[in-house]
């Protein structure tokens, strides 16, 4: 919602500016349709000629992330907080088999019942059961375990960052081509340099507006975008990160409550439960 309210502001400010200094609107108005054609259908091919299906199929779908941001609040981290503590608890009562039932079929857990947001989450519960499957396959060097977590989640954020850097990369072409559309523009008006002043005059002005639309568009529009979008990403993969640190803390011998803790302080603070709001969950919790 702010990143629609921030497009509407910022195209008050520029055009309200323009008008305010004694501008007319009927040149651009004019010429936008065709301006916006050569340069919106230029972007988008070079988009598609930049990026295989498969970024351009996730770059649509996580055009959503920026309108809506991060998908997770407090309440998620305080599900995610109290599904890890359950799941170590039984780790460390109960050893590899008491664990097994719950992290070979998460979707019939009593674990993982309780907390169906989690449930649909895929990299959550593959990082959940698979790093806890080698933790029953005697994987019980902690710096390993934590190295290869830490792979892991560098590999899934940089493929979450692809839409974003091809946003990016469009943004960075939308200012040539808005001059290649000007180009063409001047072109058209010396094809009919014999006209007057006036409608000469009118033409340029046309024209111009193809290196107004493309910077407008670079930096008024598509930059912002892709930075809201990474900024989205990076919010979003802290919470993969409370994951690691609770595998890892457990997996150096600390109790579910030590290791809890230090998944809560991996949180985004703006997000991050208090040290009672998660006591007060915890002891809610009781799987096994």
């Amino acid at each position: 919602m702010t990143a629609l309210l921030g497009f509407a502001l910022l195209l008050a400010m520029v055009f309200g500016g323009y008008m305010a200094a004694g501008g007319h609107l009927d040149i651009i108005l004019k010429a936008l349709p065709f301006e916006l054609m050569i340069i919106g259908g230029a972007a988008v091919g070079a988009l598609l000629m930049a990026n295989p299906p498969a970024v351009l199929k996730h770059t649509l779908g996580a055009l959503g992330k920026i309108l809506k941001g991060s998908r997770y609040a407090k309440a998620d981290y305080v599900a995610l907080l109290s599904l890890l503590y359950g799941l170590v608890r039984i780790a460390q009562t109960k050893g590899p088999m008491g664990l097994e039932p719950h992290i070979e079929r998460p979707a019939e857990s009593p674990a993982f019942a309780r907390f169906p947001g989690i449930v649909a989450d895929h990299h959550a519960v593959a990082l959940i059961c698979d790093y806890l499957r080698m933790v029953g396959m005697n994987a019980d060097d902690p710096h390993q375990i934590e190295d290869v977590m830490a792979r892991e989640l560098r590999k899934i954020k940089e493929e979450e960052l692809h839409p974003s850097h091809a946003l990016q990369a469009i943004a960075d072409a939308l200012p040539a081509l808005g001059i290649v559309a000007a180009v063409l523009g001047v072109i058209k008006t010396m094809g009919a340099i014999d006209q007057p002043p006036t409608v000469l005059g009118r033409m340029i002005g046309g024209a111009l507006v193809g290196t107004f639309l493309g910077v407008l568009l670079a930096y008024g529009l598509v930059g912002p975008l892709a930075a809201r979008l990474k900024a989205v990403v990076e919010e979003e993969s802290q919470y993969y990160e409370v994951i690691r640190a609770v595998l890892v803390a457990h997996l150096h011998g600390n109790a579910p409550q030590v290791a809890v803790e230090t998944g809560r302080k991996m949180a985004p603070s703006a997000h991050m439960p208090s040290f009672a709001e998660l006591e007060q969950a915890l002891q809610e919790v009781k799987i096994g």
